[in-house]
């Protein structure tokens, strides 16, 4: 990659333009025409830098529920019991950690489903030893921007930049969604299309012009529900080979305050408070990013010091399980689910499910 090409991918992350031709709107500050921009990030996607340009949307909003969720496997079947949670559509990532829990995936399900007793369902197919449901109860910080100029994790922005956060989210509109942003969230969840117009054929899809798309994807984001059209890169192809967990024991009172901090740093792209059990007394948490574990340790470093926070843990993906982009509004979750109860046990009394404590 050369030095535009870093700067593409910065710009694209940051903002994927909700106009007519938007490659053309991205090459103009980086001296590249329509077609340059478009067989660059062409060429990024073939070498798997780029995995995909959408919308990004507000799960809550949109009445979504969803939690991470942590997973004890005995460790000679982990590769099938994430399997099993990969069937479920609603899993987005999922991945193998260092820890005594060691499978960690995000689950979201449908306004109308029972996230509890999903995640007891993926617990017995599963076959874990215990499950902690961890969602979030505070965000203070979320937007995955690996930064390809080689700018230190360890520094701290401003808080108007430092991403999308309880404080930033818009409240959702009180009249709920319409039909026709329904229709709409269907076509900009999906991969975009490297041509110049490619909303035109979203837009034809739903029979709107394309001024008529753009006001309805302005209207979602004025009610909360669209956070931003960006890219998405594949971390270690993009040179960020190394991704850590921190997980902080924050003292309840000091909650607020050491989360807007922990925000603040550039190289953190999630910040959540959330509850604690018996056995896990983390409660904030923060996802780094680094080309190599020392820079995630640097910026964990650089975190203790400006919180006072010494009682962390570091965990470190070590195998990639699933990722992909969450699908709102289709009939897959609705059919796992209806497939899940039909076949459903009760579930054990023992069952290694504990109560949170919300702190």
């Amino acid at each position: 990659m050369d030095d535009r090409d870093k700067r593409l991918l910065n710009a694209i992350q940051a903002d994927f333009p909700l106009v007519s031709r938007p490659f053309q709107a991205l090459g103009v500050p980086l001296d590249l025409s329509e077609g340059e921009v478009i067989d660059r990030i062409a060429s990024l996607r073939q070498q798997k830098v780029v995995r995909q340009i959408s919308a990004i949307f507000d799960t809550r909003s949109l009445g979504y529920k969803s939690s991470l969720i942590a997973m004890r496997i005995q460790a000679d079947r982990l590769d099938a019991a994430a399997a099993a949670v990969n069937s479920h559509p609603g899993v987005s990532h999922n991945y193998k950690r260092n820890h005594a829990f060691n499978l960690w995936f995000t689950l979201a399900v449908p306004p109308s489903s029972d996230l509890q007793w999903t995640v007891e369902r993926l617990h017995a197919m599963a076959g874990a030893d215990s499950t902690r449901i961890l969602p979030t109860l505070r965000l203070f910080k979320i937007g995955v921007q690996l930064d390809m100029e080689g700018k230190s994790g360890a520094e701290r922005v401003e808080s108007a930049a430092g991403g999308y956060s309880d404080v930033r989210r818009p409240a959702a509109g009180p009249a709920g969604l319409r039909g026709v942003d329904i229709a709409a969230i269907h076509e900009l969840q999906g991969d975009f299309p490297l041509v110049p117009e490619p909303y035109r054929p979203m837009a034809d899809r739903m029979g709107l012009s394309e001024e008529a798309l753009f006001e309805v994807a302005g209207h979602l984001q004025a009610q909360g529900y669209l956070r931003r059209v960006a890219a998405v890169l594949h971390h270690r192809e993009a040179g960020f080979r190394a991704n850590a967990m921190g997980v902080w024991v924050v003292p309840p009172e000091r909650a607020e305050e050491v989360g807007k901090i922990m925000g603040s740093f550039r190289g953190v792209s999630h910040c959540y408070l959330r509850p604690t059990y018996p056995d896990w007394l983390y409660n904030i948490f923060t996802m780094v990013h680094g080309q190599k574990a020392k820079d995630c340790q640097e910026i964990i470093g650089a975190i203790s010091a400006a919180t006072g926070i010494t009682e962390y843990a570091l965990l470190y993906s070590t195998k990639e399980y699933k990722k992909v982009r969450l699908k709102y509004f289709t009939p897959e979750l609705d059919e796992w689910e209806a497939q899940a109860r039909q076949s459903a046990g009760a579930v054990p009394a023992d069952s290694g499910m504990l109560a949170a404590n919300p702190r």
